[in-house]
């Protein structure tokens, strides 16, 4: 039999693939990787292309943070649960905000947060003013800790941005000095999540360039953007969509802070070049994802910007393993799932990495889940020697043509999007969600055929303890106290001053100032996060959404 022959079909009649559909062969020999991409193995891990890794010593010298997204109830739940984890080894944290309030930048009393009041805290602490973000970072070393400061969504982020950064400035920290990351993802606000009431996409782009902009002036040490592929592939996007769509991105982010002149190109494409992207179960494919990733990212600073400077062409990758991997049923196989997807990131070469909770599916994680996804990553670091070797990969000829692969159909995809006007065009006009939604209705159809077999779902679906995990059950009052702490801060701040600052931000965002200044005055000033949104709801309107919510 044929090489080609044995590629469609196997002897009990399966075609082979990738998870993103490539044909897969029984085996690989040295032709099946194309010859430009057999000429780059020349290069060593830290060397351009990066694809091999992005250091020569690899996690030698630089192993990868351990960076868990936590967070829910109020913010003192929250911070004792950050607290929890930096005691259990991780080496970063993640502050999330309550999504009810947060993405649609709302207060509490909002009539749309009043109508769900028992899902406020389920998904992140409320913080909506100033007041609340000082405590949840309450004795948090923020100083030496690698931090993210939330705000997700585009709106959301000068509100998370500017009320972490002064609650630093008011405990002495020098803004200059001061590290972590934003993320501000588009993916997240137009494509995964609800849509109603976000800023329209032109009006985000010039949100993200003010933050890049003025992180360039006064926060040397901190990304402002984190373009977030995670978030593309959990809506829909296969692997090569995921790093055609995320560079597709970044070139929006580029062309606009080339456009304005305001900033070196290169100090921008550090500022965008923090990304992440989603682990999912085909270990080969997503390890080659990354390697892909970095010799996209070098490539494209190169041929589109001229960009040759190699600590600004090595692309810095986050990943968290696919919260929708985890399974509510026989739940503590996600604990191997989680392991999967996370060494699959470790392979492929990873700056920080989070594991999902083994009880994602039912609810956020208990702590004990957090606990396992702190040790899933600690018993890689410290008992696999996975870490002794830069690029393990490097020179299978499988993983390398399945690299050069995906590498192809990238940028394939990407020249797509560009077809569609470019980035936003395709969110804006619903092209982008046509292509999530076809692999989500082809991913369904797989599993409802018995194609695509999930342990514990549609195979081996005998459980022997159906009740081994509760889920976790957060906090009851976290509205109740939103809303008591809300009306306090209208009752106590200075009114005027507060008035006096929203009116400056108002006037900021109709004109073409940047408008982070005035959100670090709007913050101090204690105005709340829903008197935010409502200048911007006034000012910029609502994104005119491609699909129905």
């Amino acid at each position: 039999m044929n090489d080609r022959a044995m590629n469609d079909k196997n002897s009990a009649g399966k075609t082979w693939t990738s998870a993103s559909g490539i044909p897969l062969k029984p085996f690989y020999r040295e032709d099946d990787v194309p010859a430009q991409h057999r000429e780059r193995l020349a290069a060593g891990p830290g060397e351009p292309p990066f694809h091999r890794g992005a250091y020569p010593t690899g996690y030698r010298t630089k192993p990868w943070r351990i960076f868990q997204l936590s967070g829910f109830g109020k913010p003192e739940d929250e911070n004792a649960r950050i607290k929890f984890l930096l005691e259990q080894g991780e080496t970063g944290f993640i502050m999330e905000h309550d999504r009810n309030t947060g993405d649609h930048c709302y207060n509490v009393d909002h009539p749309e947060v009043v109508a769900r009041r028992e899902d406020v805290g389920l998904t992140g602490a409320v913080m909506q003013s100033v007041r609340d973000i000082d405590i949840c970072m309450k004795d948090l070393p923020i100083e030496t800790s690698y931090a993210h400061a939330g705000g997700a969504v585009v709106q959301h982020a000068p509100f998370a941005l500017a009320g972490y950064w002064t609650v630093a400035k008011r405990r002495g920290v020098a803004l200059d000095r001061l590290p972590g990351t934003g993320q501000s993802d588009y993916f997240l606000t137009y494509l995964g999540c609800v849509t109603k009431q976000q800023v329209p996409t032109d009006v985000g782009l010039r949100f993200n360039a003010d933050i890049m902009e003025f992180c360039d002036r006064h926060l040397p040490r901190w990304v402002p953007v984190s373009i977030a592929g995670y978030n593309a592939a959990d809506t829909g996007l296969n692997a090569y969509q995921e790093l055609g769509a995320l560079f597709a991105n970044a070139v929006e982010y580029l062309d606009e802070i080339q456009r304005r002149g305001t900033m070196p190109i290169e100090r921008a494409a550090r500022g965008c070049g923090g990304v992440s992207f989603r682990m999912s179960m085909d270990l080969f494919e997503e390890a080659s994802k990354l390697r892909a990733a970095r010799l996209m990212w070098q490539q494209l600073l190169a041929e589109r910007y001229a960009i040759t400077d190699a600590k600004v062409a090595n692309l810095r990758i986050h990943c968290v393993t696919a919260g929708s991997r985890m399974t509510y049923q026989q739940p503590l196989n996600n604990i191997v799932r989680g392991t999967v997807m996370a060494l699959a990131g470790v392979l492929g070469g990873v700056q920080s990495l989070g594991v999902s909770g083994y009880d994602e599916a039912l609810s956020i994680p208990s702590e004990h889940a957090h606990q396992m996804s702190v040790r899933i990553q600690q018993i890689l670091q410290e008992e696999t020697n996975v870490t002794a070797v830069t690029d393990p990969l490097g020179g299978s000829w499988y993983v390398e043509a399945l690299t050069a692969e995906l590498v192809e159909k990238a940028w394939g995809f990407f020249e797509e999007i560009q077809a569609q006007g470019g980035f936003l065009a395709s969110l804006d006009s619903g092209w982008l969600h046509e292509k999530a939604a076809e692999n989500q209705h082809r991913e369904f159809m797989a599993q409802e055929t018995g194609e695509q077999v999930i342990v514990g779902v549609t195979a081996h679906t005998d459980d022997a303890s159906p009740y081994e995990v509760d889920g976790f059950m957060g906090v009851d009052d976290a509205f109740d106290v939103a809303l008591e702490r809300l009306e306090e801060v209208r009752r106590t701040r200075h009114e005027a001053g507060a008035a006096d600052a929203l009116r400056q931000l108002e006037r900021v965002c109709r004109s073409s100032d940047n408008i982070m200044p005035a959100m670090m005055d709007a913050l101090e000033a204690e105005v709340t996060l829903g008197e935010i949104g409502d200048v911007w709801r006034d000012v910029f309107g609502d994104w005119a959404t491609p699909i129905q919510t």
